[in-house]
């Protein structure tokens, strides 16, 4: 079996007196997307936050490449190929799309500094009509392409996607996948995506991990998780996930839009 090219192992976090994660382990594999899915509050968007380095764990250890990078800073985990997108859109709203991806790349002595690079990753997310368009005044669900598409400007090892479907349309969707899965397969990179879209997880990822309360409930294949009755019990009730329709659900069972979830999670 390949090496995981990211593991974090029996990561603990507190809170005051909330243990919002207890002893999670997680590995993310080269060229695999993997699902990280479970109810508001699971704490999903905290172990995304240790392992982009935003927040040092109370217990546990993060490697990359077997590296230990549990203290390493979120800049040092970016310049090594470690990149995010966070829950809310984050572009820099006062320059054009292109610019978004050209200050993202790497401005070391020596490193290549290319709007090509720029213009290729826009055109590969279906972006490359916007390139002088200013980001700021971009709707949502292209706001999100371009920040995955800044996240790509430098190839990256490890791809962290926080709710990166959130306010697309159907269409923006596809191409949102169709992306991701050329980034996993083409540049072997390892995909770890938080959704509240459950029939998206389950359609793009080849493993999903459910967490709830803090710790990991389940792992396997889409197949799997669906059948698993403590995943079901605990977070995806009875709704029907067989289908391309976007489904939320909530940890009692009930079912609406997945766009509708609130956006904390801890």
């Amino acid at each position: 079996m390949t090496s995981g090219v990211l593991r974090a192992a029996g990561i603990g976090v507190r809170f005051g007196g909330v243990q919002a994660l207890r002893d999670v382990t997680i590995e993310v594999r080269p060229g695999e997307i993997c699902g990280l899915i479970g109810p508001n509050g699971a704490g999903k968007t905290t172990l995304f936050d240790v392992l982009s380095g935003i927040r040092r764990p109370d217990a546990g250890v993060v490697t990359l490449a077997g590296t230990d990078i549990t203290r390493r800073s979120p800049v040092w985990r970016a310049r090594h190929g470690i990149r995010r997108t966070f829950q809310r859109q984050q572009p820099f709203g006062q320059l054009t799309v292109t610019d978004n991806l050209v200050v993202a790349q790497d401005w070391r002595p020596g490193a290549p500094r290319h709007r090509e690079r720029a213009a290729a990753v826009l055109r590969e997310c279906g972006l490359d009509g916007l390139a002088r368009s200013y980001a700021g005044a971009l709707p949502v669900g292209q706001a999100r392409m371009v920040e995955l598409a800044r996240a790509l400007a430098d190839p990256p090892r490890v791809l962290l996607l926080d709710e990166p479907a959130s306010g697309m349309t159907a269409e923006e969707r596809r191409q949102l996948a169709a992306v991701v899965r050329h980034t996993a397969d083409e540049e072997e990179c390892a995909v770890l995506l938080v959704e509240h879209n459950v029939a998206f997880v389950m359609e793009l990822c080849s493993r999903v991990v459910v967490l709830d309360l803090g710790r990991v409930l389940a792992e396997g294949t889409a197949a799997e998780v669906r059948a698993d009755p403590a995943v079901r019990a605990a977070y995806l009730g009875t709704a029907h996930l067989g289908t391309a329709e976007s489904h939320g659900v909530s940890r009692h069972g009930g079912t609406g839009t997945a766009e509708c979830d609130p956006p904390s999670d801890r």
